[in-house]
């Protein structure tokens, strides 16, 4: 298997720990969370993947011209330059046969790329979504302009040639920030979404959905998050930050009830439909910010059992933990993808009387600094 890039020596931004040999790097992470974590409970070895390559269910890449003509790949580190290339280490296959033909199409039609500098030009960037068995493709073309001229022309070309591709969507973002997607999509093609297979549970994935690009890794991370979650069938549950309802909709046929919280609506979209896809009847979702909503949930006298936190890389807030804290649950499940925020908020969770027990890291994203890792937080008994 091919395990060198030759983008590596250009400084792209994809993977910065490729040239260090893996159990190099699992042995460097371990060492960074014990540091962080080790005083507060033990620190599990990390579960790393047997093989460590083409696991990105996820690729985005930007357009630019080079020789006078349009190509597509990943920034340079700290850059917006585009370093061209489709045959990314990381990236499933699928997605890398399938940014080929996407990029073959936009020649085809004679599409430009976008200039952040002059406002000019047409192709920003494509975002594929890949279902874990690369079965199905959704692909999102990104443009600075409303209108994607031919853009039943640019459909058929990349059928063609991928046939695979389940949906294309047309995403309009005219801004001047370094946010990938806009807020506006047009359906091209398909119903603007695929399916995947995740824990026994069927999930619908947008181009705006969160979900873990790290398939294997992902059924590894739920299972530990389940275990330490302890359900027996009976517990009312709430699964705060929970995008598309992933977490919880597994916790569901563990548990009594399950609520979800999201303050992102089309999530919140997604995993009630998600919910009625899978039959599961004893989940519901609600469109709030999760600060806000277990702040009032908590003075209502909401008092679940287990509490799953998933918050984004910036971590929670020192308000959600007071809720959750007045809420009393037996047990927190927190499942973070930054151990200094981690860290910080394992600190506050104990001057609430929520002890750390025990850390669970998961590699979801070998070749990166990056880990995610599982705590579970009990209140102490006096």
């Amino acid at each position: 298997m091919k395990t060198h890039c030759p983008l590596s020596a250009k400084h792209c931004g994809g993977c910065p720990l490729l040239a260090q040999p893996y159990p190099e790097q699992l042995a460097q992470k371990q060492a960074a969370l014990q540091t962080l974590l080790g005083g507060f409970a033990p620190v599990q070895p990390i579960l790393g993947m047997e093989q460590p390559w083409h696991y990105r269910n996820k690729a985005i890449a930007s357009f630019a011209t080079a020789g006078g003509r349009l190509v597509c790949g990943l920034y340079a580190e700290g850059t917006h330059k585009v370093l061209p290339g489709t045959d990314c280490l990381l990236q499933q296959t699928r997605l890398n046969e399938t940014l080929d033909a996407v990029l073959a199409a936009a020649r085809a039609c004679r599409y430009t790329a976008y200039n952040e500098d002059r406002g000019t030009g047409l192709l920003r960037h494509v975002v594929l979504r890949a279902s874990a068995d690369g079965a199905q493709v959704l692909v999102t073309l990104v443009t600075a302009a409303p209108v994607l001229p031919g853009s039943r022309s640019f459909v058929a070309a990349l059928r063609k040639a991928a046939p695979w591709v389940a949906g294309v969507v047309h995403n309009i973002n005219p801004t001047g920030t370094s946010a990938v997607l806009g807020n506006r999509e047009k359906v091209l093609y398909g119903p603007g979404f695929i399916l995947d297979n995740l824990c026994g549970l069927q999930f619908a994935v947008s181009s705006r959905s969160f979900y873990q690009v790290n398939p294997v890794q992902t059924r590894r991370l739920y299972a530990a998050a389940l275990e330490l979650a302890g359900l027996t069938g009976r517990e009312t549950v709430v699964d705060a930050y929970c995008g598309i309802g992933t977490i919880g909709l597994c916790a569901a046929g563990q548990a009594g009830q399950v609520i979800g919280v999201e303050r992102n609506p089309a999530a919140v979209k997604d995993a009630i439909a998600n919910a009625r896809r899978n039959h599961i009847g004893n989940a519901r979702f609600v469109c709030a910010d999760a600060t806000d909503w277990m702040r009032r949930a908590a003075d209502e006298n909401l008092r679940p059992d287990v509490v799953f936190l998933d918050p984004p890389r910036a971590g929670s807030t020192p308000e959600c933990i007071g809720a959750v804290a007045q809420m009393a649950p037996k047990r927190v499940v927190y499942v973070s993808c930054d151990p200094a925020t981690l860290a910080r908020d394992a600190a506050l969770f104990a001057r609430r009387g929520y002890r750390a027990q025990t850390f669970r890291p998961v590699d979801m994203f070998p070749h990166t600094s990056h880990v995610e890792t599982i705590v579970l937080l009990q209140k102490e008994t006096l």
